[in-house]
């Protein structure tokens, strides 16, 4: 699924320099997928499958790197292209208001959260050995995120379609939703897309107490800026009147 972001303030993404964490999660992801590319009709495709998600490994032989490893792994251009695109204009504005840790932070956790969803899933559906790969369940917390805290933000849905954050929220949650009922017990990747969802509502509700809190601290810190902008303006002026009197 693609999405763009149109926004004053989210306007200079071109321009300015990618935050520390974006750049070296879009760094990893593109060089994993490089040589899993070009090497994944080959003997050496089995090593980088062993970075994959599967259930039997996870759990009956404790493959616990498998929970964050998998997240590295892109099984075609397509899928890569837009978890990174979207990890660009959802995780740049996150990063920048968070900082790098906490940003970081939300993101494993809705990867890993993501993958435990899948992992028991497919136990309990026996599907032991069924892979799973992508960052589309840390990148589906982003999304998440991005919608409580920017409610309002313009997006464009399939680069066509504007829309609300909150409402591309909605839509994407439902799609997934409705996407793993019709699925199920074929297709866990629609409930990795949920878990990284829930597990990124669990920790903002339980990282901030109340969701609204989120919008409130974002409405004080535009304010602010509003302030400082002002006053660099007054004291511009103030410098202006002077020079008018100086020969």
């Amino acid at each position: 699924m693609a999405y763009s972001v149109r926004s004053p303030r989210f306007g200079g993404f071109l321009s300015d320099a990618l935050p520390p964490g974006v750049k070296w999660l879009l760094l990893i992801n593109v060089g994993v997928f490089i040589p899993y590319f070009l090497l994944q009709r080959t003997s050496y495709a089995q090593d980088f499958w062993m970075l994959a998600l599967v259930p039997e490994i996870v759990i009956r032989h404790f493959g616990v790197w498998q929970l964050v490893t998998y997240l590295f792994l892109h099984g075609s251009i397509t899928h890569i292209l837009f978890n990174m695109l979207a990890l660009y204009f959802f995780g740049t504005p996150l990063e920048r208001d968070w900082g790098t840790r906490r940003f970081l932070r939300y993101y494993f956790l809705c990867g890993v959260g993501a993958a435990l969803c899948d992992v028991v899933l497919n136990a309990l559906w026996g599907h032991w050995l069924v892979r799973t790969i992508g960052a589309s369940g840390a990148i589906y917390g982003l999304l998440l995120a991005f919608g409580v805290l920017y409610p309002n933000q313009t997006v464009f849905l399939y680069f066509l379609f504007p829309l609300r954050a909150k409402y591309m929220v909605m839509i994407v949650g439902a799609i997934a939703f409705l996407s793993a009922a019709a699925d199920a017990g074929s297709n866990v990747s629609h409930i990795a897309h949920l878990g990284g969802m829930a597990f990124g509502f669990a920790y903002l509700k339980l990282r901030f107490a109340d969701l609204r809190w989120i919008q409130r601290e974002y409405q004080a810190w535009k304010l602010q800026r509003a302030k400082r902008k002002f006053q660099v303006y007054l004291r511009k002026q103030e410098r202006s009147d002077r020079d008018r009197w100086v020969n």
